[in-house]
């Protein structure tokens, strides 16, 4: 989607598509002397949040607006959950409207505790989420029956907001292209997006001028020591890739920003084989790492000045006679020796390795992103992420950021009381516990390998998709990542 900024009257603008309130639709209305057209066929609306008509506009000497997406909004200021639901309903309504860019009269909104720039991005991205469409494989064209799609959208902004608004047009377009990234990269089938797939995408960001690639293969990984790593996939065909992108828009001496993703592209939970319903799904495996490529191509677009490091877990998780079997004993990157009680427990045995990793470069901080454990989603259901860090500023500034673009994260604890569910009696720990907290005690696992950096881990089981007729890719938790990154640089507005 392309975005821009419009900053001229709104009744000197143009436009297929106007969205607007009902009292800055009647403005325009009266200014093409169309009044009396528009009260015969607006009287019956309900001027509500989640309400829209679409309003077709006879042709006449000074039409400017073809069309008006009229958008209840009530009397009084909305509050931010009714400000979502107008636009979620704009965006399900632009999906089939025969128009190709529409013109946003955002000043017309009033949203409690929202500056120009906050109500902006929020309605930008919720825009963006509705009208994504992944049709790569499909024979016939994503277009609608009418042959129309829209492919812009423009911002109407007066004087006194045209500045945030212009910013917040700017975040939102880097923001679009992260998203798109790693929605694209999740919807893709399994047999296409394996962890060769994602090294050539990951090439593709290294055009950039500020960033290098490298590529580690599963032959290098043995022979560094990964053996958590090497054990999930040697089951697979398809070789494992340790994927680094190293992107620098801040001076040298800067400590990194390291984030790091669970490439699982496909998990058939090894010898301890999942449950065949659903398991197409679990091509939604490798998200986390889509969402850490994502939140790099934002970065890029954005020019953040930051030291950005990005890590890729990438492997296949199959069944086979090369497989690790339950009781296999592995020793990881950091020396520690790890039980493998379940092969379905995969994500951990990358992310360890992978984690050690990281503490080469000297990182400021580690975030790791993954769709890690059911258990998390019995938790917090499809509605937050879950959250653990070893530092509570951190904490708390990845909370803000969700909180404050509406991809929000719920913090559960690491508290030492739930190692020993990790307890076993031939290794140093055990890569599963028992049920009970099931998703901390994961947490707990990945922190025995973080104890010389600042680390949040993020667990997006329940965000990273959708699951039913809206099956497919979300791009949680980019909007939340690439929030903390403008406001770790200074950049939020």
């Amino acid at each position: 989607m392309k975005y821009s900024l419009k900053t001229a009257p709104l009744d000197a603008l143009t436009t297929d598509c106007l969205i607007a309130t009902p009292a800055a639709a009647r403005r325009i209305v009266t200014s093409q002397g169309q009044t009396d057209y528009w009260d015969a066929v607006s009287s019956d609306f309900a001027d509500k949040p989640g309400r829209v008509l679409l309003v077709n506009l006879p042709k006449g000497r000074r039409s400017r607006v073809r069309r008006i997406l009229l958008v209840g909004a009530g009397a009084d200021e909305l509050c931010p959950a009714d400000f979502r639901k107008a636009l979620l309903a704009v965006g399900t309504a632009l999906k089939s409207a025969p128009v190709r860019e529409a013109l946003l009269a955002i000043d017309a909104f009033r949203v409690a505790g929202y500056d120009a720039y906050q109500k902006t991005r929020v309605a930008l991205t919720l825009l963006s989420t509705q009208l994504y469409r992944f049709d790569a494989p499909k024979r016939d064209t994503a277009e609608d029956a009418n042959g129309t799609r829209l492919t812009r959208v423009a911002i109407a902004a007066g004087a006194r907001s045209r500045r945030q608004v212009g910013t917040a047009v700017r975040h939102a377009q880097a923001l679009d292209a992260g998203l798109e990234l790693t929605r694209n990269l999740g919807n893709r089938p399994p047999n296409v997006c394996n962890p060769s797939f994602l090294a050539r995408e990951a090439r593709k960001l290294a055009r950039h001028d500020k960033v290098r690639c490298r590529v580690i293969d599963q032959r290098d990984l043995a022979e560094m020591g990964m053996g958590a790593f090497n054990a999930v996939a040697q089951g697979s065909d398809t070789p494992a890739k340790l994927i680094v992108l190293e992107y620098r828009g801040a001076p040298a001496k800067e400590a990194p920003v390291v984030l790091v993703g669970k490439g699982i592209t496909f998990d058939s939970g090894g010898i301890s084989l999942k449950p065949g319903a659903a398991m197409d799904e679990m091509k939604f495996d490798m998200c986390g790492a889509a969402a850490v490529l994502g939140t790099l191509a934002a970065a890029l677009q954005a020019r953040l000045p930051v030291n950005l490091v990005v890590l890729v877990a990438a492997a296949e998780n199959m069944p086979s006679g090369r497989a690790t079997r339950p009781g296999d004993v592995v020793e990881s990157l950091s020396g520690q020796t790890v039980e493998i009680l379940n092969t379905d427990a995969e994500g951990r045995l990358v992310l360890c390795d992978t984690l050690t990793f990281a503490e080469r470069y000297k990182p400021a901080t580690v975030i790791d992103v993954a769709t890690l454990t059911g258990a998390c989603v019995v938790a917090l259901g499809a509605h937050a992420s879950g959250l653990f860090a070893n530092n509570d500023m951190l904490a708390r500034d990845l909370l803000a950021a969700g909180e404050y673009v509406w991809d929000r994260a719920w913090q559960l604890p690491v508290w030492d009381d739930y190692q020993q569910a990790l307890k076993s009696n031939f290794a140093d720990m055990a890569n599963v516990g028992g049920r009970d907290g099931g998703a901390i005690v994961a947490a707990c696992f990945l922190s025995r390998f973080t104890k010389k950096f600042e680390w949040a881990h993020i667990d997006i089981a329940g965000t990273a998709w959708n699951s039913g007729a809206a099956k497919g890719a979300t791009g949680r938790p980019v909007g939340l990542l690439f929030q903390y990154l403008l406001a770790r640089t200074g950049k939020a507005a």
